[in-house]
Protein backbone atom coordinates (compact mmCIF):
# COMPACT_ATOMS: atom_id res chain seq x y z
CA UNK A 1 0.00 0.00 0.00
CA UNK A 2 2.73 2.53 0.59
CA UNK A 3 3.76 2.42 -3.14
CA UNK A 4 0.49 4.04 -4.06
CA UNK A 5 0.77 6.92 -1.40
CA UNK A 6 1.98 9.08 -4.02
CA UNK A 7 -1.27 8.75 -5.54
CA UNK A 8 -3.27 7.95 -2.66
CA UNK A 9 -2.28 11.39 -0.57
CA UNK A 10 -2.61 14.07 -2.97
CA UNK A 11 -6.56 12.61 -2.61
CA UNK A 12 -6.60 12.33 0.68
CA UNK A 13 -5.74 15.73 0.97
CA UNK A 14 -8.09 17.47 -1.21
CA UNK A 15 -10.89 15.58 0.43
CA UNK A 16 -9.48 17.43 3.76
CA UNK A 17 -9.61 20.86 1.87
CA UNK A 18 -5.98 21.10 1.50
CA UNK A 19 -5.56 22.60 -1.94
CA UNK A 20 -2.90 24.63 -4.21
CA UNK A 21 -0.93 23.91 -7.19
CA UNK A 22 1.83 22.23 -4.72
CA UNK A 23 -0.19 19.56 -4.81
CA UNK A 24 0.73 18.25 -8.37
CA UNK A 25 4.69 18.69 -7.48
CA UNK A 26 3.92 16.02 -4.30
CA UNK A 27 6.28 13.30 -6.33
CA UNK A 28 9.09 12.51 -3.54
CA UNK A 29 7.98 9.43 -2.98
CA UNK A 30 7.53 8.44 -6.00
CA UNK A 31 11.38 7.09 -6.29
CA UNK A 32 10.35 4.71 -3.30
CA UNK A 33 7.77 3.02 -5.29
CA UNK A 34 9.46 0.19 -6.52
CA UNK A 35 10.82 -0.07 -3.25
CA UNK A 36 7.44 0.05 -1.35
CA UNK A 37 5.93 -2.45 -4.09
CA UNK A 38 8.64 -5.12 -3.33
CA UNK A 39 8.16 -4.89 -0.13
CA UNK A 40 4.05 -5.21 -0.21
CA UNK A 41 4.80 -8.04 -2.77
CA UNK A 42 7.09 -10.07 -0.12
CA UNK A 43 4.98 -9.35 3.01
CA UNK A 44 1.74 -10.78 0.39
CA UNK A 45 3.78 -13.99 -0.29
CA UNK A 46 5.07 -14.65 3.35
CA UNK A 47 1.11 -14.56 4.26
CA UNK A 48 0.18 -16.50 1.70
CA UNK A 49 3.21 -19.02 2.54
CA UNK A 50 1.29 -18.92 6.11
CA UNK A 51 -1.97 -19.87 4.95
CA UNK A 52 -1.15 -22.25 2.25
CA UNK A 53 2.14 -23.47 2.96
CA UNK A 54 2.67 -26.72 4.59
CA UNK A 55 2.16 -25.94 8.61
CA UNK A 56 -1.07 -23.90 7.73
CA UNK A 57 -3.33 -26.07 9.32
CA UNK A 58 -1.56 -27.19 12.36
CA UNK A 59 1.36 -25.48 14.29
CA UNK A 60 4.41 -27.13 16.13
CA UNK A 61 3.05 -26.62 19.30
CA UNK A 62 -0.18 -28.96 18.36
CA UNK A 63 -2.47 -25.89 17.86
CA UNK A 64 -4.58 -27.31 14.60
CA UNK A 65 -6.63 -24.23 13.15
CA UNK A 66 -10.13 -25.04 12.43
CA UNK A 67 -10.95 -25.37 8.75
CA UNK A 68 -13.80 -22.68 8.65
CA UNK A 69 -11.14 -19.94 10.32
CA UNK A 70 -8.57 -21.01 7.86
CA UNK A 71 -11.58 -20.76 4.86
CA UNK A 72 -12.09 -17.43 6.77
CA UNK A 73 -8.88 -16.25 6.88
CA UNK A 74 -7.80 -17.25 3.03
CA UNK A 75 -10.81 -15.18 2.20
CA UNK A 76 -9.74 -12.14 3.64
CA UNK A 77 -6.14 -12.80 2.84
CA UNK A 78 -7.96 -13.07 -1.61
CA UNK A 79 -10.02 -9.49 -0.66
CA UNK A 80 -6.91 -7.99 0.57
CA UNK A 81 -4.60 -9.20 -2.23
CA UNK A 82 -7.06 -7.63 -4.41
CA UNK A 83 -7.41 -4.72 -2.63
CA UNK A 84 -3.50 -3.92 -2.72
CA UNK A 85 -3.43 -5.31 -6.20
CA UNK A 86 -5.89 -2.14 -7.45
CA UNK A 87 -3.28 0.25 -5.21
CA UNK A 88 -0.02 -1.18 -6.59
CA UNK A 89 -1.96 -0.88 -10.56
CA UNK A 90 -3.68 2.43 -9.95
CA UNK A 91 -1.01 4.60 -11.43
CA UNK A 92 -1.15 2.59 -14.60
CA UNK A 93 -4.58 1.87 -15.00
CA UNK A 94 -5.63 5.70 -13.76
CA UNK A 95 -4.80 7.04 -17.59
CA UNK A 96 -7.83 5.46 -18.45
CA UNK A 97 -10.39 7.70 -16.94
CA UNK A 98 -8.34 10.74 -17.68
Amino acid sequence: MGASVCCVVPLVLVLMGISGAWIANLTAMDAWRPWFSAATLLCLALAFWNLYGPSSRCRSDGVCVSPQVLARRRRWLWLAAIGIAVLLLFPYYVVWFL
